[in-house]
Order: structure tokens, then C-alpha cells, then sequence
């Protein structure tokens, strides 16, 4: 790890892939779109999605997003992708051509949602229902986010799931995924096999995602500040992700 303020921006994407075939691993909120007070809220690029698929072909087809929503969640916003996907903090991957790589995302049982909902009523944050899990958002609340914090964690510990934080966000999961063994899984298949991984994300969770694209030869772009970060660059906001990507 080191200090995210000593980080410098990465080199041109035209410069990397002319030494090298190169993969991209985008995260999805506060890396191509906007934070948003709800993640409903959010307003994507026109065309954002065509945007993406025409970077897939200049790759090779060596593009996927990395997200904590659900691929479907991301598609009910840009709209259908052909892009190979990892929903649900990588317990849901997939294909380009949509066929699933790996497990299903385990649903969360109906006692542990309806704790989590009744949570967030009564303390006035937005519940979000995951394949994997669920999640307390509390950026429109976020006093709320220590007591949100110890409610998912005693929450899953109960019940032998895990937690995740990100910004202003909470989830309980199941299993052992995350983003960086999306990757790996991802970097095993014939389109990125071979290539030099690249992870951009702005957030905690995407940690694991930098820290797999470094061990497979590659490295993280850590989009915004954080005081430590396992990325090897930064770019500073949304909108310079997209000049860097070319979109």
C-alpha cells in the first residue's frame, strides 16, 4: 500500500497498447458514471454502452466491468452491454456473449432481508435488494453510517455471511468473491488470456481488483483520493476516466 497522494496519472492508453495487449477491468459508480445520492439516481453518458463496446473492439474484446451492482442493474441504466461482466462484487461473472463463468450469486435468505429492510426504515436509509446480499446505503444519511455499519456486521456474523463497505454503502454477501477473483477468473479466459490487466475503480472495494491486476502483471488506476491504495496510479475524476479511456 502507499499514499494515494503520491500517485501520478497512468500513461496515455494508446502508449500501452501499442508495447502490449492490454485488459480492461472498469468499476461502474464513481468510476464511469457519477456518484449519485441513490443508486437509482445516477445519469450515465448518452451512449454509454455503445461507447463501451466500441473500446471492447479496439481491445480485442478484452473489456469487462467489475461492479457492485448486478450486471442487471447496470443494463437497466445503459442498457444492454456485449461486454464481458462481474456483478455482485465478482459472485456473478459472465461471458461477452452472456453465458455465466463460475457459480450463481447465492440470494440473501428472507429473514436476513426483512431485518435489513426493517433496519433501514426505522433508521431512514435506502435498502437495496442483490443477487448476492443486500445493502444499507446511507449517503443521504450518512450519520447514520457507524450504527448502518454494526447492523449488517453482527447481521452476517449471526448467520455466517461476510460484509463489504464502500462509500456511504454496506453490504452483506455470500461467500468468499470478490472483485480481484473476478478478475482472476476473467484473465483465465481466451480473450484476456495473455494480456496485461488493468483495474480502474474509486472505491474500497476495488482494492482486490488492483491488487490481482498487479499480481497477474499488471496494475490499478485508483479513480479520486484515499489516503492508501494498492493502485500504482490516479485519475482524478469521472470525467478524466473517460478522457483516459478514450470514450
Amino acid at each position: 500500500m502507499q499514499s494515494a497522494r503520491d500517485l501520478s496519472a497512468p500513461p496515455a492508453l494508446a502508449t500501452l497498447l501499442q508495447s502490449a495487449r492490454h485488459a480492461l477491468f472498469l468499476d461502474f459508480d464513481g468510476t464511469l458514471v457519477e456518484l449519485a445520492p441513490t443508486p437509482d439516481t445516477i445519469s450515465p453518458v448518452p451512449d454509454l454502452a455503445s461507447r463501451l463496446e466500441t473500446l471492447s473492439q479496439r481491445l480485442g474484446g478484452a473489456l469487462a466491468l467489475v461492479s457492485g451492482r448486478s450486471i442487471a442493474d447496470i443494463e437497466t441504466h445503459i442498457g444492454s452491454v456485449s461486454l464481458a461482466a462481474a456483478g455482485s462484487h465478482g459472485s456473478d461473472v459472465r461471458r461477452a456473449d452472456r453465458s455465466a463463468l463460475g457459480t450463481a450469486a447465492q440470494q440473501l435468505p428472507e429473514t436476513m432481508e426483512k431485518a435489513l429492510r426493517t433496519f433501514a426504515d426505522g433508521e431512514g436509509l435506502d435498502f437495496e435488494q442483490k443477487p448476492h446480499g443486500g445493502a444499507l446505503h446511507y449517503r443521504a444519511n450518512p450519520d447514520k453510517g457507524e450504527a448502518a455499519q454494526d447492523f449488517a456486521k453482527t447481521l452476517a456474523v449471526e448467520n455466517g455471511w461476510s460484509v463489504q463497505s464502500g462509500k456511504c454503502v454496506v453490504e452483506v454477501i455470500s461467500g468468499g468473491a470478490d472483485k480481484g477473483t473476478a478478475v482472476v477468473a476473467l484473465m483465465e479466459e481466451p480473450g484476456f488470456a495473455g494480456c496485461i490487466p488493468v483495474f480502474i475503480g474509486d472505491d474500497l472495494t476495488d482494492e482486490a481488483g488492483f491488487v490481482a491486476a498487479s499480481r497477474l502483471g499488471g496494475f490499478g488506476i485508483l479513480v479520486g483520493e484515499r489516503e492508501t491504495t494498492s493502485a500504482a496510479h490516479a485519475l482524478a475524476t469521472v470525467t478524466q476516466v473517460h478522457k483516459w479511456l478514450e470514450l
